[in-house]
């Protein structure tokens, strides 16, 4: 019969940030350290922070985009030099910040040529824009560009199930 020698460690655990610094108004970093640590624990401790952080971790983000003259997701508005799906994706890198739950509407109501910026979006009171310069789109034709925004704080990641797509494209 063999026996493995099982090393158990009787000193506490240790958590150290290492590196912490603020990269721009909506990109924070940091770098942590737990140890001593057997092996295999590190995976497990780290798969199991991921799906704890992700399952908890509160914000407030854009959840749906409403327009009129949009009929699908991968079409092109004339006028505008984005796609309908890279203004999506950079509607989706915008940040918002608020203190209430729930659903709330916004909009975007801009008359070109220029630059759609974040600023451009009207909000209701208890939300804010944490950087105000993030691009959404450039109008390149004097026309006007109206679309509706749904905004929603919750708790965790959830993946929405899509309803109509002629009418709303859901984030």
């Amino acid at each position: 019969m063999v026996r493995e020698k099982i090393r158990v460690s009787t000193r506490t655990l240790q958590w150290k940030c290492v590196e912490s610094r603020i990269d721009s108004k909506r990109l924070y970093y940091g770098r942590f350290i737990l140890s001593p640590l057997m092996k295999g624990q590190a995976d497990t401790i780290g798969i199991a922070m991921r799906r704890v952080l992700l399952g908890e971790i509160e914000g407030t983000c854009i959840t749906r985009v409403k327009s009129e003259k949009i009929p699908h997701e991968y079409s092109t508005i004339v006028g505008i030099q984005e796609s309908v799906h890279e203004i999506l994706m950079n509607l989706k890198e915008i940040v918002l910040r608020s203190n209430l739950y729930g659903t709330r509407d916004a909009s975007i109501c801009f008359k070109g040529p220029g630059y759609v910026t974040a600023q451009d979006i009207i909000l209701p009171p208890s939300v804010e824009i944490v950087d105000n310069t993030q691009h959404i789109a450039n109008v390149t034709e004097p026309v006007n560009l109206y679309i509706g925004l749904q905004i929603e704080r919750n708790r965790g990641y959830h993946i929405k199930t899509l309803k109509n797509f002629k009418t709303e494209v859901i984030l």
